[in-house]
Order: structure tokens, then sequence, then C-alpha cells
């Protein structure tokens, strides 16, 4: 547990202490942007207690505990205090439904309506309207998704959780894979981004409720697919059947251009009008029991595209294996090519049983095609081409190239990347199969290029930052230095009035007092003394 003297944030005067020796832990019910939540007893109620497990997630506990103490609003969850003394947790409103997410996707799923589907889209709505329109300052949530949406009251009622990665003003946020499905592009591709980035996760929790499907499900893998999806403006499909008013809401939401998206105050306006024409959104869900049990927080692991341990394990034995190969063989001097074995779990098409669903889909945005996808597009790149970029290879080795490759530098630089971000060992039979994996290289080169500039950027901006901090002191020590002297100059000046005028002064009363005195001639008279 984090030590006390080692968390450097204040807790808020309006927040409760509350005694951690009160609480009563029960089971654990998920992992939230930071820490473990515990379902547990305070007070004879049902509470979510959350933990912080590290020292690295102190600032995600201080911004949701700073946050937090600030909102109320009836689609946010409650804050009832936290834990700063000897454990550090927040302690908040216990969400008996579990998360949005379960509801829609895990197995047995409670059937809902469509009054029910609108209902959840506009409380969300509502409360992240409250967010953006909070004053002096606004609140981003950056991680909004149905996850993050938690139900009680028999699942009519929706509470927006998870604050850790709130903010107040534009900032650059790491990629997170379990958002990859509801990120905005400009939150992966630049590092400057408004609240319009909730509109567009928003737009995505729309099409998730309305189609109860999983968001680009159908990519699979790792979120850098997904992400480079979006990048390249694709989106869920279109629901067939669904009211064009919505339609047009969700597309808009979900566009590539900020500027184009509503805000959160429109979206809020229109799905009020359109609630109008829906019923049945206040009939409580038929939750079976085991359902509800854990808190409906347990991950599902029937889900193909979430990687299992045994597929991490299984691509780390291909990495390692590849690793070793080609050591081997530059020790020993040979310079050909290495030859890759297809691993069929790569090349069998993924396959996904579904149950019915209330809507269909038009097919404009389903398994893209090679026609579909130009592999020599260029990724954006907005850091300046001027910041020098320098890589180094983390293997001692010197790599071998095949003969193919234009540039043998760029070869083994997807090694660099995080396992899942790796492109998967081609099909040698295959010619398609061995372009995609040379581009997926050539791609994970230019990645690991604007990661480098960004992150030099960024600690070049931290020293500015310094630097801009010192010289501020330097400025304020030099105005009041330059104050200073000028009213010593200004005491010195009086101080030379006051003399000259004590001069004059002096003058004008010798002056008087000679005029004063009467003429004499010399004679001074002696009182004679009477004789006795």
């Amino acid at each position: 547990m984090a030590n006390r003297d080692k968390l450097y944030f204040s807790k808020p005067d309006d927040v409760e202490e509350i005694d951690y020796s009160e609480i009563e832990l029960l089971q654990i019910v998920g992992k939230g942007s930071f820490g473990v939540v515990y379902k547990g007893l305070w007070k004879g109620d049902y509470v979510a207690v959350k933990h912080i497990e590290s020292e690295a997630e102190r600032k995600a506990f201080a911004i949701e505990l700073r946050q937090l103490s600030r909102v109320c609003h009836d689609n946010i969850v409650k804050l009832h205090g936290a834990c700063t003394v000897d454990r550090f947790c927040l302690v908040m409103e216990f969400a008996e439904g579990g998360s949005l997410y379960n509801v829609l996707h895990y197995l047995p799923r409670p059937a809902y309506s469509a009054g029910h589907a609108f209902h959840w889209a506009l409380q969300c709505a509502r409360g992240v309207a409250y967010l953006h329109n909070m004053k002096p300052k606004a609140v981003i949530h950056r991680d909004l998704k149905s996850p993050n949406l938690l139900l009680i009251k028999d699942g009519t009622i929706l509470k927006i959780c998870d604050f850790g990665t709130a903010c107040e003003r534009k900032t650059y946020m790491t990629n997170n894979k379990g958002s990859a499905a509801w990120m905005a592009p400009e939150v992966f591709e630049s590092s400057t981004y408004t609240e319009k980035c909730d509109v567009f996760s928003w737009g995505v929790i729309l099409w998730e409720v309305l189609s109860r499907q999983r968001p680009f499900s159908d990519i699979g893998g790792s979120a850098y697919r997904i992400m480079w999806a979006v990048h390249k403006g694709d989106r869920p499909p279109l629901i067939d059947g669904c009211p064009k008013p919505l339609e047009i809401l969700y597309t808009r939401c979900w566009d590539k251009d900020p500027s184009i998206r509503p805000s959160m105050e429109e979206v809020v306006r229109v799905m009020t009008a359109l609630f109008t024409f829906v019923s049945g959104y206040d009939v409580p869900l038929q939750f079976e029991e085991n359902f509800l049990k854990d808190g409906g927080e347990e991950e599902e692991v029937e889900e193909e595209d979430y990687e299992t341990e045994n597929t991490l394990e299984s691509q780390n034995n291909l990495l390692d294996s590849y690793i070793e190969n080609l050591r081997s063989s530059t020790m020993n001097g040979i310079k050909e090519p290495m030859e890759i074995n297809s691993d069929p779990r790569f090349s069998t098409p993924l396959v996904i049983s579904v149950e019915p669903e209330p809507f269909g889909y038009i097919n404009q945005n389903g398994v893209t095609t090679e026609e579909d996808v130009d592999f020599h597009s260029p990724v954006p790149n907005r850091i300046a081409p001027s910041v020098p970029t320098y890589l180094q290879p983390k293997s001692p080795f010197r790599p071998v190239f095949c003969n193919s490759c234009p540039q043998p530098e760029v070869d083994n630089m997807y090694l660099m990347l995080d396992p899942q971000l790796h492109p998967i060992p081609p099909d040698t039979s295959c010619q398609q199969s061995i372009q995609i994996f040379e581009q997926h290289k050539q791609l994970a080169h230019e990645y690991l290029e604007v990661q480098t500039e960004m992150a030099y950027l960024q600690q070049h901006m931290q020293d500015l930052a310094e630097r801009l901090s010192v010289t501020a002191e330097q400025q304020q020590e030099e105005e009041e230095i330059r104050k200073l002297e000028k009213e010593k100059e200004q005491l010195l000046q009086l101080h030379r009035n006051l003399k000259i005028q004590l001069e004059l002064l002096k003058q004008q009363r010798g002056d008087r007092t000679q005029q004063e005195e009467p003429w004499t001639d010399g004679w001074v008279v002696v009182p004679h003394p009477r004789p006795t």
C-alpha cells in the first residue's frame, strides 16, 4: 500500500475523511483507470471502494478525488469520501447493476427496449454536458465508454464513473488499449484536443446501445488495429432500420473534424426531443441472480479481440524464436533471408458467433478489402520536421535483413515496440501477406519515429518550462530591485530638496534679524547710580 509520505497531494476540504477501519471489504468487482475496486460495507450501505495500488497511480488518484469533489449530478457517480491517512482509497456509491458494457455484451444478456437505449444515451449526454459546462473550468472526461457507465435501480438510472483520466484543459494522453474503440482520432493523432473528444465517444456509445454490438468487434487483435482503422476514417457500420435523425446524430458525433461534431448541449436537446417518441424506459431490467452477484464487473474472456494469456505467451515465444534465429544467423555470418514459418492461428479467418440482434447492418464498412486500403498513405506527422530524431536498436548484434528491403535499418525496428504492436508473421506462400508484413514494419518504424519525437519534444517543453520559471523569478527580482532603486532615488531627491529649503529658510531668517536691529553710533548709555 502506498506510503503517506510519498503522496504529494492535498485532499479537498469538502471531501469527508473516512476511517478505513469502518469499511468492510466484501469482494473485488473490477479495476478502473487506477487501482482495484472492491464492493464493501460502510455505515450499513454498500459502497464501491477504489484502492490505490502503487506510487505510479497517485496522480490518477488525486485527479479523480479532485474532480469528483467538484461535481454533483444525478448521472455522475457520487463520492462519499476518501481515506488518506493509513490507506488511500475513494469511497463511492455502489452500482448494483454493474456496467452498461456488461449489460450489453455479457451472457446471459438481459432484454431491454428502445426506450432503455434512448434513456441511457440521454442520461450519459446530460452528465457529460454538465461536465463541459462546469465553471470556472470545464472538465473533459477523456475515457468515456460503456465500461465506465454504471447502472443502478434495476438498470434504469445511469451513472458516469472513472475520472482518473479527466482533465480541465487540453493535454496529452497516452494510448489506452481498453478505450481504443471509443477514442476520438485526435486523441492519439496529436496532443491537442478539446471536449469534442467526449462527443465522439458518446456517438460510439449511442451506436453501441442501439445495435448491441461491440464497436469494431469485426477488426479484432490489438488496439493499434482499431486506432489505425479510425485514423483512416472507418467507423462502425450504419444500423439498418435506424431512424434517420439518430443516424445523422451519431454520424455527426464521430466525424473526423471536431468542429463538425455537435456540442453536448445540442446532443441533449436533440435526444430530449426524440425521447418523447419512446416509452418503457422506466421498466426494470430482469437480471439473473448470477449476473448481479459480482456487480457485473468481471471481465469477459470469450471475446476474441481481447488478448488472452495464452495468446500473449504464444506471441512472446514467436518473438523469442525470431530474435534467437536472428542472432545465430548474424554470428555465423549468414547473410541470406531468414525463413519465417506461418502460424495457422494468424491465417485462419476470425469467426465470432453472436446472437440475433435487434437491428441489421448496412455492410458499407464491413471487413476492409485490399482495394479499400492504401498501404502507401503516409501517417500524418504533426511534429516539426526540424526536430532531430535519435533511434538506436536495443540489440547489440547487427541484424540480418532481406535483400528485397530498400531500407535495411528499418527491418527490425518494430522489435522495439510493445508486443501487441508487432506485425504478425506472414504466410510465406502468399505474396500479399509478405507485402502487408513489410508495410506493417515500415509503419512501425514511422510510429517509433513519431513517438521518439514526441518524447523529445515533451522533455524539451519541460526544460523550457523550468527555464521560463527561473527567468520569471529573475524578472520579478529585477523588477523589485528597480522599484527599490527608484524609491531610493526619490528619497535622495527629497533629501536634497529639504536641505535647499532649510538653507533658504536660514537665509530669510538672517535677513529679517538684520532689518529689525535699531541704528546706533557706537555710544552706550550706562545708568548712573543715585547717591545715598
